[in-house]
């Protein structure tokens, strides 16, 4: 995709979990094809920094909790109010917790479902009413744990499968109001994802040299080819599209495990 043509000129995006990774790079990409934008995030200095990197674009910054019901409220109502409609919801905000069905406490799972799905299915209630006025689009960042199991992250593979799920759902749902619905579903990634979520940088030096053994290009993905995928998904060039899961994980969902 070209950036020079600004295919998003006049569309406004909301995009959560934009302080760093898929969500950072979905947004600088957005900025370059001409979008306004409302990015939420945990850390007002972390969108700061994105926003630097969206130059001559309309931002507005929502540092927030996405599990706080009333957070995820202001996000829609303030976009509404300062650019007065909404084309794409981008849902990538989401955490990662290690644990088998033997380890995982009610804790755990309750913290991933709030963040993961629960989030999820909140701000698309919100956002929905606004995306039929504009023939708008939602894009879910999913994982390739919604598609293939995994084991020691069972929560997270739960998490990933139902939003998998969610999105068909709704699209078949939205599809007679012109309302797309699709996911992206990344392998491993090279982001500060699993630092956040509790891994040591030895631990997490050592997963991705294992990660390149187990994805087929022999490399783990980087954060601007997700966003890639996120924003051709929004684009008008993907307007026969709705309910797809699309895998962008360097071959891993089609490579038996090693």
């Amino acid at each position: 995709m070209e950036a020079t043509k600004r295919q998003f000129d006049g569309k406004v995006v909301v995009i959560t979990g934009a302080g760093g990774g898929i969500g950072a790079a979905a947004a600088i990409l957005f900025a370059k094809l001409g979008a306004s934008m409302t990015l939420q995030g945990s850390s007002n200095e972390d969108l700061h920094a994105v926003v630097k990197e969206c130059e001559k674009t309309h931002v507005i910054i929502m540092p927030s909790d996405i599990t706080n019901e009333e957070h995820r409220k202001a996000m829609i109502d303030k976009t509404i109010e300062r650019f007065g409609r909404l084309d794409v919801l981008v849902n990538n905000v989401g955490i990662w917790e290690s644990g088998s069905i033997e380890t995982t406490t009610l804790g755990q799972f309750d913290r991933v479902m709030d963040v993961n799905v629960k989030s999820v299915f909140h701000l698309t209630t919100l956002a929905v009413p606004h995306l039929v006025k504009t023939k708008g689009n939602i894009v879910n960042v999913s994982s390739l744990t919604g598609i293939r199991a995994m084991t020691g992250m069972v929560a997270y593979c739960v998490s990933k499968a139902t939003l998998d799920q969610f999105t068909r759902c709704i699209a078949v749902e939205l599809a007679s109001k012109h309302v797309r619905v699709n996911s992206v579903n990344p392998g491993v990634i090279a982001t500060d994802f699993y630092l956040k979520s509790g891994m040591s940088r030895e631990q997490y030096e050592a997963f991705v040299e294992r990660c390149k053994t187990t994805h087929a290009m022999g490399r783990v993905g980087k954060p601007e080819e997700i966003a890639s995928a996120i924003v051709y998904l929004a684009s008008d060039g993907a307007g026969f599209i709705t309910g797809v899961n699309l895998s962008v994980d360097g071959g891993k969902a089609v490579t038996c495990p090693r």
